[in-house]
This record gives structure tokens, sequence and C-alpha cells, in this order.
């Protein structure tokens, strides 16, 4: 199994992520939107546990998204 630092591109250079069988369309937008979800909910879980929330890291894409929390207008649940 890779660690996670061997899973991360160097910054600058993401890549379409890996195929996932719950969104086999092209269009990657709800991906990106659940990996977003996931961030979250890891980065929440792991912070309950008292862990580390580097495995999270994988997860994060947007940053938009943080800005529309921080807000108030975010649409999902985390």
């Amino acid at each position: 199994m890779l660690g996670v630092q061997a899973q991360k591109p160097p910054p600058g250079q993401w890549t379409t992520p890996p195929f996932d069988p719950r969104f086999p369309n092209q269009n990657q937008t709800r991906n990106c939107y659940q990996n977003f979800l996931d961030y979250h909910r890891c980065v929440k879980t792991m912070n309950r546990r008292g862990k580390s929330t580097q495995p999270c890291e994988y997860y994060f894409r947007v940053q938009r998204w943080n800005e529309q929390i921080k807000q108030g207008t975010f649409p999902g649940k985390i």
C-alpha cells in the first residue's frame, strides 16, 4: 500500500481523479463534490479520534467550496 505522500501529486500538478464506479460518466463534477464531502467528513472523524488528518488530504481538491462553508452557503451536509 502506498503512503499518502506517494499518492499526492506535486503542488500545482493536479490530475483527473482516478475512475470511481459511482460516477461512470465523463463529467466529474459529482465526483469532485463527493471527494470534497469525503475530505471534510474524514477531517471531522480524524479530529474526533485525535489522529492525524494527513490521510484526508487525498480527497482535497476545491478551494472555493471552503469559502462557501465559511459563509454558510454550502449546499452539502458535512
